[in-house]
């Protein structure tokens, strides 16, 4: 495991702020300066400042997510955030994000290589939206979706779109990109008025009331490892 991973894993800081801590010199393995292509074996010893490093146990978190809370772990603007949210003993962080106005189904879990296939284009996790849209979109603008939208970073992949009524659809997309279905339905006419993530990668928050959440079963944790696995 790389070393920015253990260190992760431990809770001391996420992959990014495990780079910094590496880069200063605060981290050792078996006594020797641990260094940003270092790789921890079972076995090893870590340490920070002197301080024994051990992983914690891997957990896995579903969160609906309500609106106003930003998908970080921290927000300089001293707004909520879902970590807050989610008082689990061992440090999560959620896998992608969600706009501070949408709510739904949101994975947080501290299993750094599933969270960056999870969150990777190449795996084509499902994600499903509800929206509730400006105006009453005809068959036309469905079937643009579904074919398609020319956006200022490309054209996006095939959509998956029904009817919920007559101001409603549901989105359902595999790619991950910034504000991607409010750019879609603002691009065939009709912008989003509220935005729900009903499902990501077969899980719902189904029984969770918004800022509720459960730890996922080790059937639900091996079904998105095999979501993963059938993707390649």
């Amino acid at each position: 495991m790389r070393l920015n991973a253990y260190l992760a894993r431990t809770g001391v800081a996420s992959r990014r702020g495990a780079d910094e801590l590496i880069k200063t010199g605060r981290v050792r393995v078996n006594g020797v300066r641990g260094e940003l292509n270092t790789f921890v074996k079972e076995g090893d010893v870590v340490d920070l400042d002197g301080r024994l490093l051990v992983p914690q146990k891997l957990a896995y978190v579903l969160l609906h997510k309500p609106a106003g809370v930003v998908t970080t772990a921290s927000d300089p603007h001293g707004r909520p955030t879902v970590v807050g949210l989610v008082e689990h003993e061992s440090r999560v962080v959620p896998v992608g994000r969600l706009d501070a106005d949408t709510t739904g189904a949101l994975l947080l879990t501290n299993d750094g290589d599933l969270a960056h296939r999870l969150a990777h284009p190449r795996y084509e996790v499902e994600k499903v939206y509800e929206a509730d849209v400006e105006g009453e979109p005809w068959d036309e603008a469905l079937a643009r979706l579904a074919d398609g939208i020319e956006l200022d970073d490309g054209v996006t992949a095939p959509a998956h779109v029904r009817r919920l009524g007559s101001s409603r659809v549901e989105l359902s997309i595999h790619e991950g990109r910034k504000h991607q279905v409010k750019r879609m339905l603002e691009a065939v006419g009709h912008p989003v008025r509220r935005l729900h993530r009903s499902r990501y990668a077969g899980l719902t928050v189904e029984g969770l009331e918004p800022g509720a959440w459960r730890e996922l079963g080790p059937g639900e944790v091996d079904s998105l490892r095999q979501a993963i696995l059938r993707s390649r």
